[in-house]
């Protein structure tokens, strides 16, 4: 091998031992710190993506909801999350059907939930969103998130007007966007950014860095990969997001897998994927220290992939 060889090979030894020494430092320094005076319960009823739509079952799912959520007051919860499109109706919208929801809010919290939100004009749907509302112990709305980051040819068909195709899901009508990252803020529950299904994939586009968040909320419906690896996938992606942003993160999953992670990555609690069941738990605290990603974001991996480029390309010339 030549000295330039050899400069290359240390060179590459030694920023992988940079790194891994960076994330030692930063491991020795996390705490097991959660938030004081929350505890959230997570609902997986564990509807199968066949039966979550069928009319016949609507009502059935919905009380599932409920019961599985507990009675005000149970067990000291404070918060009750849902998965992506839990309820069966336009939450935001139908006050009558919501009212119903009072028995599953804690008292002083909150019940978030993932619903399609419908907008009618005379009678007719003119727009649906994929949504997160929170609901208060008066059954009114608190919050609303809409998801902007919506996935093509499921919840819109795009080049609509060139393409003579349907979505592969149900109805005509194509999901609209909403404005884009939010950060919420409830009475009694540190500031959160709530994501939808795989609006969690994105690195560097799951927090605002100008209204900073304590911790990540994801609610998702997985249903439709069945017990493949897509939910595992799904769950793996999240947990890096924690990791880039040092921010916990909080998982409600229709059939799995939920679950809790900490600032630092580490899975704190979770529910298997394919279980019918409820995790109640603490709410880790963010990470002292904002990491590196989440002041710079994909900048620096943009920069390091420059840097592999450039280096082949030197390399190439001997």
């Amino acid at each position: 091998a030549t000295g330039r060889d050899l400069w290359f090979g240390l060179s590459g030894v030694g920023i992988l031992v940079a790194f891994a020494a960076a994330g030692t430092v930063r491991l020795s320094t996390a705490t097991d710190a959660t938030q004081p005076g929350v505890v959230l319960r997570l609902v997986q009823p564990n509807i199968a993506q066949r039966d979550k739509w069928l009319p016949g079952r609507r009502a059935h799912n919905y009380a599932r909801h409920l019961q599985m959520s507990g009675m005000r007051g149970d067990s000291g919860v404070t918060h009750v999350i849902w998965p992506e499109t839990a309820a069966p109706f336009s939450v935001s919208t139908d006050a009558q059907k919501r009212a119903l929801m009072r028995r599953a809010v804690p008292p002083g919290g909150y019940l978030l939930t993932g619903s399609l939100r419908l907008e009618r004009r005379q009678g007719r749907v003119v727009r649906v969103r994929n949504s997160l509302v929170a609901v208060d112990g008066d059954a009114g709305v608190a919050a609303i998130y809409d998801k902007h980051h919506l996935v093509p040819f499921g919840e819109y068909m795009p080049f609509r007007n060139i393409l003579p195709l349907d979505k592969i899901t149900a109805g005509s009508l194509d999901f609209s966007a909403g404005p884009g990252i939010r950060t919420l803020r409830l009475a009694g529950l540190p500031a959160f950014s709530p994501l939808i299904c795989y609006e969690v994939i994105f690195p560097g586009s799951v927090a605002r860095s100008d209204d900073r968040p304590e911790w990540l909320l994801n609610i998702t419906n997985d249903a439709w990969f069945g017990t493949s690896a897509g939910p595992h996938q799904h769950f793996a992606s999240a947990r890096l997001r924690s990791v880039e942003e040092g921010l916990p993160l909080v998982r409600a999953a229709n059939t799995g897998i939920s679950g809790v992670i900490d600032a630092y990555g580490r899975v704190v609690g979770r529910l298997g994927l394919g279980r019918s069941g409820v995790l109640d738990t603490s709410l880790p605290v963010a990470a002292p220290d904002r990491t590196v990603f989440s002041r710079f974001g994909n900048l620096l991996p943009g920069l390091l992939v420059l840097v592999m480029f450039g280096v082949a390309a030197i390399y190439s010339r001997k």
